[in-house]
């Protein structure tokens, strides 16, 4: 059986609004002003720690990177909670897999206590308790580690699993776990990405483009591909 491991930032959850926010305020909470959500766009996909880790270095601050770590999960978990929203037709599409009977986690770069945050307050938590966080593996997108440990958490072979992705980071982490990926791009404009040829299937219109239907037909056709 496949198994379908999601992405939670940007593909099941409108959650870049709320990380561009928290950055920014971190940001300017040490001097740094005027952060723009096209420095932040460039950013989407990786880590938050290793984003963090980048800035600290870019704009020179001597804040500890775990300190700065801290402040931005409390600032995102603040807007989080107020308000984050899950992709209809993302939900739609997790409905139908867990009615289906089929196994699905998340594996996403933000840290455990924002994944949790986020899967309750959008209602999604029931519908999947697998969860895994970057912070409980070596290394993040584009590194496979994530999606490797959600496999394993699963019971499932990385080649039985497909990987649901809104960035580049991730599609590569997927193509280098060895697993299949859907492809439905943050930015529409991205859709070229070179890392995205490997996508079994791509939206390139983004979220306005996904169905559960087709995403769900496209599933099923690989599962019968390989008997």
């Amino acid at each position: 059986m496949i198994s379908v491991i999601f992405d939670l930032d940007g593909t099941l959850v409108d959650s870049e609004p709320n990380y561009y926010e928290s950055g920014r305020r971190t940001l300017a909470r040490h001097g740094v002003e005027g952060f723009t959500w096209e420095e932040h766009a460039a950013f989407i996909g990786i880590g938050t720690r290793e984003t963090l880790e980048v800035l600290r270095a870019r704009y020179g601050l001597s804040v500890p990177v775990d300190r700065l770590l801290a402040e931005q999960n409390a600032a995102y978990l603040e807007l989080a909670r107020a308000a984050t929203e899950a992709y209809p037709e993302m939900r739609k599409f997790v409905e139908r897999l867990q009615a289906e009977g089929v196994p699905m986690a998340v594996a996403s770069g933000s840290s455990r206590e924002a994944i949790e945050a986020v899967l309750a307050g959008t209602g999604l938590a029931p519908l999947l308790p697998v969860a895994v966080s970057a912070e409980e593996v070596g290394r993040g997108k584009p590194e496979p580690d994530v999606f490797l440990e959600a496999a394993r958490r699963l019971g499932a072979a990385p080649g039985d699993c497909v990987v649901v992705e809104d960035a580049a980071p991730g599609a590569r982490a997927a193509h280098a776990a060895g697993m299949g990926c859907v492809v439905v791009p943050y930015v529409a404009g991205t859709a070229g990405d070179p890392a995205f040829a490997t996508a079994g299937l791509l939206f390139p219109g983004g979220q306005a483009e996904f169905t559960a239907e087709a995403a769900y037909a496209w599933l099923r056709e690989q599962g019968a591909a390989r008997g």
